[in-house]
């Protein structure tokens, strides 16, 4: 998988890291922003990868954001050209996005960045080697906040379930994981940052963020 890339016939809006909503006119970093093309047949691409060709129109990775985009037409309004968009729209990025973040992991996977189970993961945190916290969605708490007190300043992302990471593992289930520093951590942060707002969840915060909220 590629990281995100600057079509080489971008409009000139799409150069530099900000882009502008087409919905809520916010400016801010590309990467907390998804970015769709008019493809053919007056079709609605979503470009999560940020490399096809067109003029992209950019919307906030909210889901409420992508909601109002349907509703108003604003697709149609920025291409300025009728677009065949999806009504539940929301509901297939959300699709993409979480089929990206297990490609990610596969990645992590076969290169030997990340690694799952309570004793491996704490291994890895004691050595200081993790970047990343992984913990199923339908996790106990109790063992969040576990795993996360060895480590309260590092990330969690949770927002794949147990089966998922299993999927992603090549096994039933995985309630915990971390990936080691990297590229493919970093990555991770990015697109499952995007999920959450698709989904309508809050993004990754640290560990200790998490322990004493539900304290």
């Amino acid at each position: 998988m590629a990281e995100p890339e600057t079509p080489d016939d971008a409009e000139p809006d799409e150069k530099g890291p900000l882009r502008r909503c087409i919905v809520t006119g916010v400016v801010g970093p590309k990467e907390g922003m998804i970015r769709f093309v008019a493809g053919p047949g007056q079709q609605l691409v979503p470009d999560l990868e940020g490399r096809l060709p067109g003029r992209g129109m950019w919307l906030s990775a909210k889901r409420d954001v992508v909601n109002t985009a349907v509703a108003k037409s604003s697709f149609a309004k920025a291409a300025r050209q009728k677009l065949d968009v999806p009504a539940d729209l929301a509901d297939r990025l959300e699709t993409l996005l979480r089929r990206r973040c297990l490609d990610i992991l596969g990645l992590a996977r076969r290169a030997g960045q990340v690694v799952s189970g309570y004793d491996k993961v704490r291994t890895e945190l004691k050595a200081g080697r993790g970047a990343v916290l992984l913990a199923a969605s339908d996790g106990a708490e109790d063992g969040v906040s576990k795993i996360g007190a060895l480590a309260p300043t590092l990330p969690v992302v949770r927002e794949l379930s147990a089966s998922e990471l299993g999927a992603a593992f090549g096994r039933d289930h995985t309630v915990h994981g971390v990936l080691l520093r990297g590229r493919l951590a970093t990555l991770l942060l990015t697109e499952s940052a995007r999920l959450a707002g698709i989904a309508g969840a809050e993004p990754s915060a640290p560990a200790q963020s998490e322990s004493k909220s539900n304290r």
